[in-house]
């Protein structure tokens, strides 16, 4: 008989994610990120915000200075450097070189560190077929995988209301 030491039990418990996913059926991931990112930082987390190709980190760090004229998120990306002192990272690469809790993937990004962080947003928009088939076959995979997770969809107004959780 093997016994094995309680922290590999504890060790097992840290690597499950609260994975939220954020069907986008009335507002595009422009407007809806800023937003998701201000309650991120209200709530004195740091985020990874993780994109599927390094031409939209960009588009995402120019739309997190313009959003909004009377607001200001602070974040950078590789371009700015400093990842430690950024509250968001802007990133095309699976990292998390800013200690974020909170991993956001847009644009059918894939991270294999789900596990890593406290809390995972996958932002995925509704007139992308392929993006919601994937989204379905994520949720199986992460449940399988032992997850908590929870689904999200935006009301015509734009709220969020959650309907369906694991």
């Amino acid at each position: 008989m093997i016994i094995l030491p309680r922290f590999c039990f504890r060790d097992t418990q840290l690597a499950m994610a609260d994975i939220w996913f954020y069907h986008l059926t009335s507002m595009p991931l422009e407007r809806a990120l800023p937003t998701l990112l201000s309650k991120t930082l209200e709530r004195e987390k740091r985020a990874v915000v993780m994109t599927g190709v390094e031409e939209r980190v960009e588009a995402i760090n120019t739309l997190l200075w313009t959003y909004d004229p009377a607001s200001w998120l602070p974040h950078g990306s590789k371009s700015d450097g400093d990842a430690e002192m950024q509250p968001v990272w802007l990133t095309a690469e699976d990292e998390n070189p800013n200690n974020a809790q909170f991993l956001f993937l847009t644009d059918r990004a894939m991270s294999d560190k789900v596990g890593d962080y406290e809390r995972v947003i996958m932002l995925f928009d509704d007139r992308d077929h392929d993006a919601v088939s994937e989204a379905r076959t994520r949720w199986k995979d992460w449940k399988d995988a032992g997850h908590k997770l929870s689904y999200w969809q935006q009301t015509p107004q734009g709220a969020w209301e959650k309907k369906a959780e694991s």
